[in-house]
């Protein structure tokens, strides 16, 4: 019966009480069952937790509390935490949970409860480890697709001109930031506009007031070696020109004004959504013309300002709410999908938002963090739980934190903070600067920031072969400890991760130079020359200059 188990999968369509304890039955005695479609209401499973086993998965930005602990809750449904999520969780046993549609889990000590599903949900047992459930639910459910974003990406480090311009985006400044970023010897890759370059959202044209030449300043940002990427959202200004045109045409979300039996074609009322910048209408993608209109202006952008790509920023979920109408009918959680395939039009993207898009060849960025050592902490978990969820292409957050709000009202930066979120970033999958580090450290400070640059580049070809590969298989590049090295207890080791199969990448990410590094089995050579034997822990003072790396020499 074990075995039997162990190769088929359930799939379940969430029902009644009885049909809940026949389910629990059926995963006690680890059988297998398929219910009838019909049985539909309520929707509740109810999945016993293995001696030892640890689950991961669902939304990116819960991560440091991962692995799940009991009393955790979360409910997918217009709710993924405001960064990558996805409607999957993975066991350290080998198991895994998907659903094409949102639903609500918590867990006690000894059960994982899946409530208010609208969709199937597939329980796979067939795999041992968190590497083979990652695996299995990755090859059937969101297989990768063999393309690349833009590498550049990856070979360079990045550049963005939030923190140090927010909304006084404009021409001079911009170019200054790029010539700055060369002549502090730093190498010139792709260079991000933000926020505030046009008028209006939806106003797809650089603002003359701020921009005297768009069109010059980005062919000498191409002279300089940069790619350039514009800062775009799916809102758009109410009782603007362009808000006028689109919801003539239908191209809006509409609001059903409380009355939850009004269908879309009986309104044009605009559905008005509160976000961080205000309250604007948004486009609704559900609708191929509205997503027509929007390609066309990108595509505007492209050609009349020569424009190399897009930061697709907002889309999330819980902008979508309960009382919109859509052309077609869609949750939440659709609609965020949506915004994320506007981007596999152009390879040089980048997401802070996404659903279900684990396997595509968009690129993500973890959400926000503040300039803390608590958010720094969070990097590493976020970071290798994104590759659990197929976001294999993402890229940690601005280095010493892109939270404008934790920058406001500080004369004075925590220099080791960015010193140390420089070197976290320097083996990631990719690394991004926007707070001009030559302007807030000092030259001693600046000098170790530029060598964690240079240490990028030297891991360069080797981070280059995972990207292609994470492109040809579905595998993260940066893996957890429990991912590459399975039941040797490495759970706890959340603040260190492999890069690949071969190095053991340890940054510190404390304010204290005291470092705790876990080792597996196999010998291990430092980047100081050292050989460890493991698996074992030690403890060590790092220096403020130093990212410790150790490379597996023998498993």
């Amino acid at each position: 019966m074990k075995a039997i188990f162990n190769y088929l999968l359930v799939t379940i369509w969430l029902s009644g009480p009885a049909v809940a304890l026949f389910a629990q039955q059926i995963t006690d005695q680890k059988a297998l069952v398929q219910q009838s479609p019909a049985l539909h209401s309520p929707a509740r499973q109810i999945i016993q937790i293995e001696d030892g086993e640890k689950w991961y998965g669902g939304a990116v930005n819960e991560a440091h509390l991962m692995p799940f602990k009991s009393g955790y809750s979360l409910n997918l449904y217009a709710d993924t935490r405001g960064n990558q999520a996805a409607p999957l969780l993975v066991s350290t046993k080998g198991r895994y949970i998907w659903s094409e549609e949102p639903f609500m889990f918590s867990f006690t000590d000894h059960q994982l409860i899946i409530s208010k599903a609208t969709g199937a949900l597939t329980i796979d047992s067939s795999g041992k480890t968190l590497k083979q459930a990652f695996t299995n639910a990755s090859k059937r459910f969101f297989p990768t697709k063999n393309k690349l974003p833009d590498t550049l990406l990856f070979s360079r480090p990045q550049y963005n001109t939030w923190i140090e311009l927010v909304y006084n985006q404009n021409q001079k400044d911009i170019l200054s930031y790029a010539k700055d970023i060369l002549s502090n010897g730093f190498p010139a890759g792709v260079i991000m506009i933000d926020d505030n370059w046009a008028d209006y959202y939806g106003r797809f044209d650089f603002r003359a007031d701020r921009f005297k030449d768009a069109t010059a300043m980005i062919d000498s940002l191409h002279q300089l070696g940069f790619k350039v990427m514009l800062w775009v959202s799916p809102f758009v200004s109410p009782d603007t020109e362009v808000f006028r045109d689109l919801q003539s045409k239908r191209l809006l979300l509409s609001d059903n004004g409380g009355d939850t039996k009004k269908m879309w074609a009986q309104t044009d009322r605009p559905a008005i959504i509160s976000w961080w910048n205000g309250y604007s209408a948004v486009l609704d993608f559900t609708n191929p013309n509205a997503q027509k209109w929007f390609r066309g202006r990108l595509d505007h952008m492209v050609d009349t300002y020569h424009l190399d790509g897009f930061k697709f920023d907002a889309g999330d979920a819980d902008f979508y709410p309960a009382t919109a109408l859509s052309f077609k009918n869609a949750t939440p959680n659709e609609h965020s999908r949506l915004w994320g395939e506007l981007g596999l039009s152009y390879p040089l993207n980048e997401y802070r938002a996404m659903w279900k898009m684990g396997g595509e060849p968009l690129v993500q960025r973890l959400r926000d963090k503040k300039h803390n050592w608590e958010d720094l902490q969070k990097l590493v978990p976020d970071l290798t739980t994104a590759g659990l969820l197929g976001y294999q292409f993402t890229c940690p957050d601005m280095i010493g934190g892109g939270e404008y709000g934790s920058f406001i009202g500080r004369d004075k930066l925590d220099e080791n903070l960015v010193v140390r979120s420089a070197q976290c970033s320097a083996l990631m999958p990719m690394m991004q600067f926007s707070v001009a580090p030559w302007r807030v450290l000092s030259k001693a400070n600046l000098s170790i920031v530029k060598k964690a640059a240079d240490l990028r580049a030297q891991y360069t070809p080797y981070i280059m072969g995972l990207v292609k590969a994470a492109a040809a298989t579905g595998e993260p590049i940066a893996r957890s400890m429990e991912y590459e090295f399975p039941g040797q207890g490495l759970t706890v080791a959340n603040e260190q991760f492999m890069l690949g199969s071969k190095y053991l990448v340890a940054p510190v990410v404390t304010s204290t130079s005291r470092k705790t590094i876990y080792f597996p089995k196999g010998t291990w050579k430092s980047d100081e020359g050292k050989t460890i034997k493991g698996p074992c822990k030690l403890e060590q003072q790092v220096a403020m200059d130093r990212l410790p790396v150790f490379e597996l020499i023998k498993k």
